[in-house]
């Protein structure tokens, strides 16, 4: 008996020993290539943290503001309360209206680059203002996806989220020696260069990759098949339509049915969206459709990890935002008409001395379409006046963009340079004697209902006018259902019929695309007839996109920055799946 025990025993020692070293042959034979194949993740908080509750209070004509445990005074000038928190980490500038203060967060201290929130405060007893500030999140979330050629090497691209910096970089490959990683790759096709150097932890399973531009180092981490790398999860289902909630936001909603839209078609489309492959650094990258017809809001879906409370940048879209602005303040008395010279106002009221014949016959409308004449492109890096160029050196960009040298006589032609429409923007505000940021608050937000969003600022604190600003969806679109009522909203003016006639028009060329007032006029080809249109686009997919003879609107947010994806938002969704399912009879 004890001799049979002890054979069980050696022959149990002797397969367990056959079996580790089975395992270890395995591990030795194991292609290390295969331990970084598959879907990565990384996302970094880079802040602010100056938030939460802000209390101001009044003590006879002096104010005091108290946020996150500090007390700092308030200054008061020009009807404005100001204040910056110790270490000037950032600032407030706002205005009592009413009973309530109505005001502006800056996230950055002065002379950095920023971005704005709204803050209202409202009463707390008879001396005290009570808000919340609530600044724009600032993060980055990066996708990595690897996979295996035929010839056995990786393939991979880099998915950024917020700025689509792995399609800017156009990274195609990764190489492994032994801890080492490198992304590899290029916008040229022509051959791989090193774009992006870290390390593997193969015991941790971590990849971190090192990102100058964006904040330093990454640890990337296996993700889960529901990952917001897919526009719904890699398995997605089939969708069924839903009527979007009403909501206490100015949107009256329907089905698509009720509105003579067919719902298999739209059905159909997002469906599209859904089973979308994200196996290329151009798959199109949709974070929203919503659509509306007879004022209705009828579609509303949201992708990759975006939701109905996310704030979206519009990108060049901001510029239709600040046309809705311009004509606005006009609509309002401002003394200040598209065929003001553009230097009377920035100087005060007269002209200043020996300015050149071309800047003195310079224009708000010349701005507006354009064609004010600057030597500026910004397709073209060498250009004084790029918008990349300004944003990387310059700090107070009106000043910077009233001293740049001309290239033609304002009106002759017309290129595509965002210091235009952001001088416009300074421009009325000027005229106006009040901040764009209040203009906008009191003649735009407000009657929109348009309660949070964030304006990209220069160093001076200057509103950017030449896009960037962000919104969530619903708020965004509201902006073509305003310019397709003519210029009104739940019958209030706030533009004028004319205003929004011609921004609407086709007014000037930008190469061979029509251009009006900081608008985009559209026409798109379906079956054998032609829908015509105008709209708001902003780099990646921010589209805004109105067709009145079809009493439609269609709202997009994208992701598609720096890749050919924008395409798809722009073009073959609206005009293959979207017009097609419109009922014009209706």
């Amino acid at each position: 008996m004890i001799l049979r025990a002890r054979i069980c025993a050696l022959t149990v020692l002797a397969l367990t020993a056959c079996l580790l070293a089975v395992v270890e042959l395995q591990a030795q034979s194991r292609d290390p290539l295969d331990d970084i194949v598959g879907l990565w993740k990384a996302k970094r908080r880079f802040g602010p943290d100056a938030r939460g509750p802000l209390l101001i209070q009044r003590n006879g004509t002096t104010y005091t503001a108290d946020m996150m445990g500090f007390t700092v005074p308030v200054t008061v000038s020009n009807g404005e309360l100001s204040f910056e928190l110790p270490n000037r980490e950032a600032g407030f500038r706002g205005k009592l209206v009413g009973n309530v203060i109505r005001a502006l967060w800056f996230s950055s201290p002065l002379g950095e680059l920023g971005a704005a929130t709204p803050v209202i405060l409202l009463p707390k007893g008879p001396n005290g203002w009570l808000g919340q500030v609530v600044p724009l999140e600032d993060t980055q979330t990066f996708y990595l996806l690897v996979t295996r050629r035929p010839d056995g090497t990786l393939a991979a691209f880099l998915r950024n989220l917020e700025r689509d910096y792995g399609g800017l970089l156009g990274v195609r490959g990764v190489i492994r020696t032994g801890n080492a990683i490198a992304l590899v790759g290029g916008r040229a096709q022509a051959r791989d260069t090193v774009l992006i150097t870290g390390t593997y932890d193969s015991a941790q399973r971590v990849i971190t990759l090192n990102f100058p531009d964006r904040g330093g180092s990454y640890d990337f981490r296996i993700d889960d098949p529901q990952s917001d790398f897919y526009p719904r999860s890699r398995t997605p289902g089939r969708y069924v339509y839903r009527v979007p909630p009403a909501l206490d936001d100015g949107w009256a909603t329907a089905s698509v049915d009720q509105v003579g839209i067919d719902r298999a078609g739209i059905e159909r489309a997002v469906q599209q969206i859904v089973d979308m492959s994200m196996d290329s650094i151009n798959a199109p990258q949709v974070h929203a459709l919503l659509i509306a017809r007879n004022g209705k809001l009828v579609l509303e879906e949201y992708f990759h990890g975006t939701h109905r409370d996310a704030l979206h940048n519009e990108r060049s879209a901001g510029k239709s935002v600040s046309a809705t602005i311009i004509g606005a303040a006009m609509l309002a008395g401002a003394p200040i008409r598209l065929s003001t010279p553009v230097y009377q106002v920035m100087n005060g009221g007269t002209f200043p001395a020996d300015l050149e014949p071309r800047k003195r016959a310079m224009t708000l409308e010349h701005l507006m379409t354009m064609s004010s004449g600057y030597f500026c492109d910004d397709n073209n890096d060498d250009a004084p006046g790029n918008e990349n160029g300004m944003w990387e050196r310059q700090s107070d960009f009106y000043k910077f963009t009233l001293g740049l040298p001309m290239a033609f006589a304002p009106g002759d032609t017309a290129i595509y340079c965002s210091i235009n429409p952001n001088l416009a923007l300074g421009m009325v505000g000027r005229a106006a004697g009040e901040s764009p940021f209040f203009l906008f608050d009191r003649l735009v937000a407000t009657p929109l209902g348009i309660t949070h969003y964030a304006w990209p600022l220069d160093r001076a604190r200057n509103p950017y006018g030449g896009g960037g600003m962000a919104l969530v969806t619903r708020d965004f679109m509201k902006f073509g259902q305003l310019m397709l009522d003519g210029g009104t909203w739940h019958g209030r003016r706030i533009l004028s019929a004319e205003f929004v006639r011609r921004a609407g028009s086709p007014l000037k060329k930008i190469g061979n695309r029509d251009y009006g007032l900081l608008w985009w006029p559209q026409a798109f080809t379906v079956g054998n007839h032609t829908v015509r249109g105008f709209a708001a686009l902003g780099n990646g997919g921010q589209i805004v996109m109105v067709f009145p003879e079809l009493q439609l609107v269609v709202a997009t947010n994208g992701g598609s920055y720096g890749s050919r994806g924008w395409r798809f938002v722009g073009g073959e969704l609206i005009s293959s799946f979207i017009l097609p399912a419109v009922r014009t009879s209706h």
